[in-house]
């Protein structure tokens, strides 16, 4: 993009020292020139100045297209950040749930091995393993979540085709 900007640059400034060369022609030596090759000169100067208006229109579109696509990609990468950032608070949430589960399992072991029946501590891991049926699920659903995002704008697209 800066390439084309920079002979923009060179080919509006080329064009303007040629038409300050041609304007001060017919007053130095007014008898010198031939009409009929000035006229032809005339010509190619304002060819190249639409080709210069032409080329100037097509850096804009692309200056337009490319601030699009950045603002398009900047939505996308935000959106995935906050997608990254819930779905870590939901894996931080399964790790203490399933290190509370392993507690409770570890206790409930004891307790079978020393012959002791305490029902706090199996209503204690029955708990911690609906909590971690619980977390799972929504960590389940945050990834359909995800993947139904990803498919709607081509299902959306396919019903626009």
């Amino acid at each position: 993009m800066t390439d084309v900007h920079e002979l923009e640059k060179r080919l509006s400034a080329a064009l303007d020292r040629i038409a300050n060369g041609l304007s001060a022609v017919p007053a130095a030596g007014a008898g010198l020139g031939d009409p009929e090759e000035l006229e032809r000169i005339r010509e190619l100067l304002e060819t190249e100045r639409n080709a210069n208006a032409q080329l100037e229109q097509r850096v804009l579109a692309i200056k337009e297209k490319q601030e699009k696509l950045v603002a398009s990609m900047e939505a996308e990468v935000n959106r995935l950040r906050s997608e990254v950032e819930r779905n870590e608070a939901a894996v931080q949430k399964m790790k203490r749930v399933n290190q509370r589960l392993r507690e409770n399992n570890r206790a409930l072991r004891e307790a079978n091995r020393k012959g002791v029946a305490d029902p706090d501590l199996i209503n204690n891991s029955m708990v911690a393993e609906l909590d971690a049926l619980r977390v799972s699920r929504e960590s389940d659903r945050a990834e359909l979540d995800m993947i139904l995002t990803e498919l709607k704008p081509l299902v959306e697209g396919g019903a626009n085709a």
